[in-house]
């Protein structure tokens, strides 16, 4: 008798699919990003969120969460932005324990550089492989699961 557990079930191909899937694309955008503008994926991620905050901040907690990393994934991702000269540090005028991740000029420059040629990749891993129904009809699907917001799905920081 075969356990279920080996079984090739629909949701179990889907969810190897949706994992190999990820990582391969992930590797090929990031490796584009890395060559082309010394960007890496969750770099870009940063700079992305920040462009798109109200006054180009963002407590660095909740960069932490929407980031989906720990307090300390989001400090060595973010010294070196700061190394770099694309995020800031901020503080709060009204509570000295909170700490910003601010945007400068040269980081929204950096990231506008960087946004044609990584949407450009996305783009066409995407729509070498499907129709346009298509890609409506997955991105509909992939709405129905945990931790994806639809609101700032866009790649571009425009």
């Amino acid at each position: 008798m075969r356990s279920q557990v080996f079984e090739e079930r629909p949701s179990l191909l889907a969810w190897v699919g949706l994992l190999r899937s990820h990582s391969a694309l992930t590797r090929a955008l990031n490796a584009e990003l890395v060559s082309a503008h010394g960007l890496t994926i969750n770099d870009y991620e940063v700079l992305l969120h920040l462009a798109r905050a109200p006054e180009r901040q963002l407590r660095r907690v909740d960069l932490a969460e929407r980031l989906l990393l720990t307090a300390s994934g989001i400090t060595r991702l973010l010294d070196g932005l700061e190394r770099a000269g694309y995020v800031a540090k901020g503080q709060c005028k009204s509570d000295a324990r909170v700490t910003y991740a601010v945007l400068t000029d040269e980081g929204l420059e950096k990231l506008r550089a960087a946004a044609d040629s990584h949407v450009g990749g996305v783009r066409q891993q995407f729509e070498s492989r499907f129709s346009e129904d298509e890609l409506e009809t997955l991105a509909g699907l992939l709405a129905r699961l945990p931790g994806v917001d639809t609101d700032g799905a866009s790649c571009s920081p425009d």
